[in-house]
């Protein structure tokens, strides 16, 4: 593949996002580094380089103009105020950004007025705060933001959330509506211009991950007399694939299928009159 200049990317090198953004782009067909401490790579073969850099940062790069795509949390993004936006969610990575107070303390958001409240992320933090018309002192704070309150640095913590554990472990309790719901993106500087032709490539493969993410391929044989009702039960994208087979008034059927209710799926079509039902993986499906 040629091209006038390399598709420049910035990728994740560090923490939760780093190896899902990783294992997408190889699903996708792009070569990735094997040592972590490269900081570039070229996929000679896409006319593509990626750079590996601290989440936050590739935000700032990609809104500069430094690099053309990058793939960050959305919540980076808005946290940054960099001149970039997410033109596609890669479906991983997903949290959600909460407040937290001492545990009993039954707060609400209208009780943040006047209050010390830390965080990893102003940004998004203060442009949450402003249209809620909450005016609060912000303690920016690089890490281990749920032992603000029992150090007596803050009254209140901002913070992104998985499940909860290690804030209840530090006796705090969640309150009020999620600041924001997070998950990997791709993002564009706004405004960037014309991006080389490998920018639609990685789109079109992205997809194609995404949509084998959320898919399996169902195979089964039954009657013909029976066909119907199982087409009736999955459809597929744009129907299924019909050939007959050696046993005289069977066919064998090929279809695919959302991945959620997948298995229940399969109990309906078995009541139906399927047999050999079989699943599989996708590695990637382009519709």
């Amino acid at each position: 593949m040629t091209s006038e200049r390399l598709l420049r990317i910035a990728v994740p090198n560090k923490g939760a996002l780093a190896e899902p953004a990783a294992a997408m782009l190889r699903a996708a067909g792009y070569r990735q580094r094997t040592d972590s401490k490269d900081l570039t790579l070229i996929d000679t073969d896409h006319d593509v380089e990626f750079y590996y850099l601290r989440p936050r940062d590739i935000a700032v790069y990609i809104g500069r103009g430094d690099l053309d795509l990058g793939i960050t949390g959305l919540d980076m993004l808005l946290d940054s105020g960099a001149d970039a936006s997410e033109i596609m969610q890669l479906g991983f990575a997903e949290s959600r950004f909460r407040f937290a107070a001492r545990g009993g303390e039954s707060m609400s958001v209208a009780d943040l007025n006047g209050k010390r409240i830390a965080t990893s992320y102003p940004g998004l933090l203060q442009a949450y705060l402003d249209r809620e018309s909450v005016t609060a002192e912000l303690v920016k704070l690089d890490g281990a933001v749920e032992s603000a309150i029992r150090l007596g640095v803050a009254d209140v913590i901002a913070d992104v959330v998985d499940t909860g554990t290690t804030l209840r472990r530090a006796g705090l309790e969640l309150f009020g509506e999620p600041i924001c719901t997070s998950e990997a993106v791709l993002i564009q500087r706004n405004g960037g211009g014309e991006l080389p032709p490998q920018a639609d490539a990685l789109r079109t493969r992205l997809t194609s991950v995404l949509v084998a993410q959320n898919y399996l391929m169902m195979d089964y044989n039954v009657e013909l007399s029976k066909l119907e009702a199982t087409k009736q039960l999955a459809p597929g994208v744009e129907g299924p694939t019909v050939s007959n087979l050696a046993k005289e008034g069977w066919c064998a059927v090929r279809v695919l299928v959302p991945r959620k209710g997948a298995h229940l799926l399969m109990d309906k079509l078995y009541q139906a009159g399927a047999r050999g039902i079989l699943m599989t993986e996708l590695a990637a499906c382009r519709l």
